[in-house]
């Protein structure tokens, strides 16, 4: 693609439409398009995500406060929030042949799902005499991709960062 066309391009649609190509900041994959087995087409969904780098602190009496430290997920579109190992590396990217998943969830939604798992993590880990102290130190906006593959026994879907794939239910 030339430098002029991918100038071009649109942001993603926040209609969940397919699109030819849409510039997007991605969880950087560890299984690229290319790498997919397929038969045929190989084509790609992208789930937005936010994901925080968030530290719990909590006071204690007589000795220094705790910190804990967590990396929240929240899918947007799935309206849910996971714990990650790791804070991603994210890159800018185009992708072609791309359904970009419409956010359900406002700014305001994704952080008070942040901050609720984060006390829920917390209240599981550690005994605490009032309510920790959240602090979100950095954030990112990036979709998450799946590769959408097909196959002769049928279709299936392939997560970019992990490796797995399922059989795509119709």
């Amino acid at each position: 693609m030339s430098d002029t066309r991918r100038q071009s391009v649109e942001p993603a649609p926040i209609t969940g439409e397919p699109r030819d190509c849409a510039d997007l900041t991605v969880i950087e994959p560890t299984v690229t398009r290319e790498d997919v087995d397929s038969s045929g087409r190989v084509g790609a969904v992208a789930y937005p995500y936010r994901i925080y780098d968030a530290v719990a602190t909590i006071e204690r009496p007589l000795i220094a406060d705790r910190d804990v430290e967590y990396v929240v997920s929240v899918d947007r579109s799935r309206r849910l929030a996971v714990r990650a190992d790791v804070f991603p590396e994210t890159v800018a990217t185009t992708v072609d042949d791309v359904l970009v998943v419409p956010s359900e969830l406002s700014d305001e939604q994704v952080r008070e799902k942040a901050e609720d798992a984060v006390f829920t993590w917390t209240l599981r880990k550690v005994a605490v005499g009032s309510a920790p102290d959240i602090a979100f130190e950095q954030s990112v906006d990036a979709h998450k991709l799946f590769w959408i593959a097909s196959r002769p026994d049928g279709d299936v879907i392939v997560d970019s960062v992990r490796g797995t794939e399922s059989p795509l239910a119709d």
